[in-house]
């Protein structure tokens, strides 16, 4: 053994307690373990969930403007923006429609909730409310925030991009006089990511809190009764990964095991807080690690997780023709295919939060008028065990999108995606 060997034997030894993502893992073992043995303290170890989301929200907004106004200002030419974006919504639209035929066809041959015969009487006080389904018009007000600082006040991902693009194409049709502010916003991104890495350090109690109180709020039982909807709804995801995402992932040169594995911390992160916003900054650094242009980076993923949500479609059409099963209201083909467009348009509402889900739900039930909306309260126990699997899904599903339109676009080196995906990924404060 050489000089050198020996000195890098004792960092191999150190580095696998190091990893995030096993600390993660233990974390979120240890916060099962909590959990079921002590449930009285469910609601205690809630806020330390909340708290790591809150941390890392609060940088959401501002790096999405700093990342979108630095990449399009860089990129010197609106018109590739505007290609760019159109290619993206397209690639949104075709993936996210599979996700709910596939989530109908496999509820449809499973029949989770057949034979369940639930009295929607036992529900009447579950404390869920119909919502009024949001118009076209409603929708174009929402875009747009009602002023610049109330966009990031709010921290919704839609108004934030819509004032980013506006200041960039604004800051790009100055030229050269927008340099200096170009080069000033990269600085405050930079600090902005550090920041991230800082928020990193507390994951694994978040995700330790989060699971805590899922499992104590909840226990077991909630798994015992609704298990089978669980069991196959994760199934569900498992075989949109294989059969949807794996073939689009082959067919633009990515390995889609390598990928995930690339991924595995951020993965693990949102199995155990269900909010795919607390890992926005940390897959964007990723991603241009892979050698995706910065410009691309920039626009495809935000846009991603207001409009790509592969997961929560699953979820919509998996849960809301499960709930016509459990109530017994017979659902025909004709009707099945108008929840699939109504959910085509409410799916966009969506969020990577799991608790938005929630909301968008009731609203295709009550748009739909076939499925009572009292009947969501037979999730509401295991709804967060449901999101765990279908926020994740959202998170691979936009990275890989976003790997996509960079090849589309010829804006990414395969060469340093291969190298990449097939070694270890450089800690966060290695990527900026």
């Amino acid at each position: 053994m050489t000089n050198h060997d020996a000195d890098q034997s004792p960092r191999r030894t150190q580095r696998w307690y190091r990893d995030l993502s096993i600390q993660i893992l233990a974390a979120m073992c240890l916060g099962v373990l909590v959990g079921y043995l002590w449930p009285q303290s469910a609601d205690s170890m809630k806020p330390l969930g909340d708290l790591f989301i809150r941390l890392v929200r609060m940088l959401v907004a501002p790096i999405i403007f700093c990342t979108v106004v630095h990449g399009i200002a860089s990129v010197g030419e609106a018109r590739r923006v505007g290609r760019v974006a159109v290619k993206a919504l397209i690639y949104f639209e075709i993936v996210t429609t599979i996700a709910l035929v596939l989530g109908l066809l496999l509820v449809n041959v499973w029949g989770p909730g057949v034979g369940m015969n639930v009295d929607l009487a036992s529900l009447a006080d579950s404390g869920v409310k119909a919502t009024k389904p949001a118009g076209f018009g409603q929708f174009l007000l929402s875009l747009v925030p009602s002023s610049a600082v109330g966009a990031f006040a709010e921290g919704e991902v839609i108004p934030v991009l819509v004032f980013s693009l506006m200041f960039a194409f604004a800051l790009l049709a100055l030229g050269p006089k927008g340099k200096p502010m170009v080069d000033g916003i990269q600085s405050v991104s930079q600090v902005l990511f550090k920041m991230i890495g800082f928020a990193m350090y507390v994951a694994p109690i978040g995700a330790f809190g989060a699971i805590a109180f899922t499992v104590g709020k909840f226990g077991p039982s909630s798994l015992v009764s609704l298990g089978r909807l669980v069991g196959e709804f994760y199934v569900c995801c498992v075989l949109f990964v294989g059969l949807v995402l794996t073939p689009v992932a082959w067919g633009f040169g990515v390995n889609i095991v390598r990928l995930i594995r690339y991924f595995a911390e951020e993965l693990m992160i949102v199995v155990g807080t269900s909010s795919g916003e607390s890992v926005f900054p940390r897959v964007n650094a990723k991603l241009r690690r892979l050698g995706a242009e910065e410009s691309i980076v920039a626009l495809v993923l935000p846009v991603g997780y207001s409009f790509n949500h592969d997961g929560t479609c699953l979820y919509f059409a998996f849960v809301s023709v499960f709930l016509a099963q459990a109530v017994g209201v017979h659902l025909s083909l004709i009707q099945q295919l108008g929840l699939l467009t109504t959910m085509l348009f409410t799916s966009k509402g969506g969020a990577g939060v799991s608790g938005s889900a929630i909301v968008v739900l009731t609203s295709t039930l009550a748009a739909s008028g076939t499925i009572p909306v009292a009947s969501v309260g037979l999730i509401l126990g295991v709804h967060r065990l449901l999101s765990s699997a279908f926020v994740p899904v959202n998170v691979l599903g936009n990275a890989l999108a976003t790997i996509v339109i960079a090849r589309m676009e010829r804006a990414i080196d395969m060469t340093t995606l291969t190298t990449a995906l097939s070694g270890k990924p450089d800690d966060l404060s290695q990527l900026i």
